[in-house]
């Protein structure tokens, strides 16, 4: 019965009120922490983040982060991954966690009563500083990876995003394919493991997010248990990730496959979290590609010429500038219309900017939808820990709208020009074996 009501809890909404009093302070050991007290509901959301994600993956061995990240839980403590799982379903607790290029990290839900919180905390601080990583379940584990990875060569929308990443950033740590490549993560052991989590894995590195049903002190208290057995900081390697290079030529590449439909992506490098034109860029996008059916992108592709179901553009700013993608799929009889359909509408956005009618329709539509974006604690969880983790402003939430509707049309154009440059754009195109201009 607890545990029914402990599930049923996790699926009530919190309302989230303007001016989120985001609490932010250091502890001795460097770990970062970010606080949203919320006694609105018997629960406490926790995430605990670091620099870990795929483009630290040493040399030869890519696919270590994300293995590494994917073994925390799979053996700590003297617990087996059964017992690990147990735990946490037994006091109702749900754990998770997140990886991409820049970082690696773990979250958990729990109630705040004392009998489900302390137990559910002290087990996800082993996971945390405690793993095994033991050779079998290593190897048990490599094994899946694999079996993905060889399924991955058969799905042309992956084969598509692999090659993207390639062409967009070549030789730079963010064209690692998260998961690695079959034959690197073959040969990893379970000391490559325990390396490279002693290396990333340091409290000096780490940023604990909380919000909930508990005190500053009490925060305080569990950011301390959760960081007190991490590596020592002497171990940490370097979290600097390089600058990504520009492109500096227009990259075209075609990759036969036999489907019925092409998957076509282009991008470049986009914007770095937290830059200066990122809420011209985000709003611009909106009207580019970023607003489903009323962006100019699905007019021009889908609703004018009926060539794809669906067309998107998105900007992805990471440590370094992340991707600027557009994609859609087609009929491969198609392909190159639809292609030109999608450069030329490009250029006429990046000519003539926004309309103020179109202006006015994104902001409406973001500032309309961001109460939607922190309607619970789980959500909330996920901008403190991203506001943590890039070093944001606190009161990066609270400035979130008005930044939006601050934003003017020559500033959007502006913000593009300085950042997107159609003539240097990689474009892969899988599926459609006809040339491609």
């Amino acid at each position: 019965m607890r545990l029914l009501t402990g599930l049923i809890l996790f699926l009530a909404p919190v309302l989230a009120c303007a001016g989120l009093p985001v609490q932010h302070w250091q502890l001795a050991n460097g770990a970062q922490v970010y606080f949203v007290e919320n006694h609105d509901l018997p629960m406490l959301d926790v995430s605990v983040d670091f620099p870990g994600g795929s483009a630290y993956d040493p040399a030869g061995k890519f696919g270590l982060a994300s293995l590494t990240h994917r073994l925390l839980d799979q053996g700590a403590g003297g617990l087996s991954d059964d017992e690990i799982a147990s735990g946490f379903a037994d006091v109702g607790a749900q754990l998770g966690g997140r990886f991409d290029a820049d970082r690696a990290g773990m979250t958990l839900r729990t109630l705040s009563a004392a009998e489900d919180q302390t137990p559910a905390l002290a087990l996800l601080a082993k996971v945390l500083s405690q793993p095994t990583f033991a050779p079998n379940i290593v190897e048990r584990e490599k094994t899946r990876v694999i079996s993905a990875l060889k399924e991955a060569e058969g799905q042309p929308a992956d084969i598509a995003e692999h090659a993207f990443e390639k062409a967009v950033f070549g030789t730079h740590p963010y064209a690692h394919r998260e998961n690695g490549n079959i034959s690197m993560v073959s040969t990893m052991s379970s000391a490559d493991l325990q390396n490279f989590y002693r290396s990333h894995y340091s409290a000096h590195g780490a940023v604990i997010a909380l919000i909930g049903d508990v005190t500053r002190a009490r925060a305080d208290a569990i950011a301390q248990q959760l960081t007190a057995g991490l590596p020592p900081a002497n171990l940490a390697a370097s979290t600097d990730i390089p600058p990504v290079p520009p492109l500096t030529a227009p990259v075209l590449l075609t990759i036969p496959f036999p489907a019925q439909q092409s998957q076509i992506l282009m991008g470049q490098p986009g914007v770095a979290r937290g830059a200066p034109d990122y809420f011209a860029l985000y709003v611009g996008n909106y009207v580019l590609g970023g607003g489903g059916f009323d962006s100019r992108l699905m007019n021009d592709v889908r609703q004018k010429r009926g060539l794809t179901y669906s067309v998107y553009s998105y900007f992805m700013p990471m440590k370094q500038p992340g991707p600027f993608q557009i994609g859609l799929k087609t009929r491969t009889g198609v392909t190159e219309e639809a292609l030109q359909v999608v450069r030329q509408t490009l250029a006429d956005f990046m000519a003539q900017g926004v309309t103020p009618a179109e202006l006015t329709q994104a902001k409406d539509n973001i500032i309309g939808g961001f109460p939607l974006r922190i309607d619970s604690n789980q959500k909330i969880l996920e901008y403190l820990a991203m506001i943590g983790f890039y070093h944001l402003p606190t009161d990066y939430l609270d400035q979130f709208t008005q930044r939006v509707n601050d934003v003017t049309a020559d500033q959007i154009k502006q913000a593009f020009a300085n950042t997107v440059y159609p003539d240097k754009m990689a474009t892969v195109v899988v599926g459609d074996a006809v040339a491609i201009k």
